[in-house]
């Protein structure tokens, strides 16, 4: 599926819809170049999942948790040096309590799940606001919520 939105807060609906049918287990992986959006679309994601507090871009933490209907985990890989480190930060136990969120996810796509969500965010040459959003489902589980899925984006008008 993909979209092009004009703006953020349009990024912002779409992810929201999609985190609103997303579940405990459920990974999403953010992949794009820096500044295309990622973090933008996490959050929109997080408040989707029901997450009220300000959800920031874990680049130096590397993980952040929040609260919602569910637990998030948004996870930015982006200054790991090893797959070790996941391991070491407790990857696996993020992936079976919570709703996970990869930003760089295809740099460590051998130990992400064969279930996921891919977000690729491209911005616009033309419009430094616009964003192309290109969401594949990976899995059996995924291809059996493909409609879900559907329907979540037809909701904000962008299927």
């Amino acid at each position: 599926m993909k979209v092009t939105t004009p703006a953020a807060d349009r990024t912002d609906l779409i992810a929201a819809a999609v985190g609103s049918m997303l579940r405990v287990g459920d990974v999403v992986v953010l992949s794009g170049e820096l500044g295309a959006g990622k973090t933008t679309f996490a959050k929109g994601l997080a408040r989707g999942l029901g997450v009220t507090e300000t959800v920031t871009s874990p680049t130096f933490t590397i993980v952040q948790q929040y609260e919602g209907r569910v637990p998030v985990a948004h996870v930015d890989v982006y200054r790991l040096d090893r797959l070790q480190e996941l391991h070491d930060l407790g990857f696996e136990e993020l992936l079976e309590s919570s709703v996970t969120l990869v930003e760089w996810g295809e740099a460590i796509a051998p130990v992400l799940p064969r279930d996921r969500l891919v977000v690729h965010l491209t911005p616009v040459d033309e419009d430094p606001n616009a964003r192309t959003i290109e969401i594949s489902a990976h899995g059996a589980t995924w291809a059996t919520r493909q409609q879900e899925l559907g329907e979540a984006l037809e909701s904000v008008g962008n299927a």
